[in-house]
């Protein structure tokens, strides 16, 4: 068993909850090596102490952004932490648990009054004590602004394409690109109409 001296027996009393999450149906579809290394942290729950049937595993948002406000799994992790239910929450990553300012300010707090432990892969956080609860803040603060930069960078990407004439959107039943790129109607479903 590893040993770490911010784990108490009380955390031990109350359940271990592995929050999983990928922000796309995509990346959960192509990238199932990060998703196989999340569900595998259960192995260091119970490293930590934890025995398997009390590590609960949250995997409701598979598939959905850290930054959506329907995250049924996050709100069922809010939740159990409220209750004092949960001894430790596990993620991957902190910023796998919220891109969401609002939503990853009100856990760390709801964490620090509950006495509930944050581990991610870097380490284990007490949302009680200063230094810990600064780091959780700042890698939520990089969370989001990463969030902000992926999209800053989409966009950006779009708008050259748009400068250069190259940006294809989804065009409307009845209208096709011709082979110079160029909008026009659809000459099989001009003919249909006819």
């Amino acid at each position: 068993m590893e040993q770490n001296k911010k784990i108490t027996t009380e955390h031990l009393s109350r359940r271990a909850a592995l929050y999983v999450r990928q922000s796309s149906v995509r990346q959960v579809l192509e990238n199932q090596e990060s998703t196989k290394r999340q569900y595998e942290l259960r192995q260091r729950a119970a490293l930590l102490g934890w025995p398997e049937d009390m590590i609960d595993v949250i995997d409701d948002d598979l598939g959905i952004s850290g930054a959506a406000t329907n995250r049924n799994g996050f709100k069922k992790l809010i939740s159990e932490v409220s209750q004092e239910n949960i001894g430790i929450v596990i993620s991957i990553e902190a910023s796998k648990l919220s891109r969401n300012s609002q939503d990853w300010a009100n856990l760390l707090e709801i964490c620090r009054l509950t006495g509930t432990l944050i581990l991610d892969e870097d380490g284990i956080y007490d949302p009680g004590v200063f230094n810990d609860r600064m780091l959780l803040g700042l890698k939520g603060t990089m969370s989001e602004a990463e969030l902000h930069f992926i999209h800053a960078r989409m966009k950006g990407g779009l708008d050259n394409k748009a400068k250069r004439g190259e940006l294809k959107i989804h065009i409307p039943v009845g209208y096709i690109y011709d082979d110079f790129d160029q909008l026009v109607k659809d000459p099989e479903k001009m003919c249909r109409m006819s």
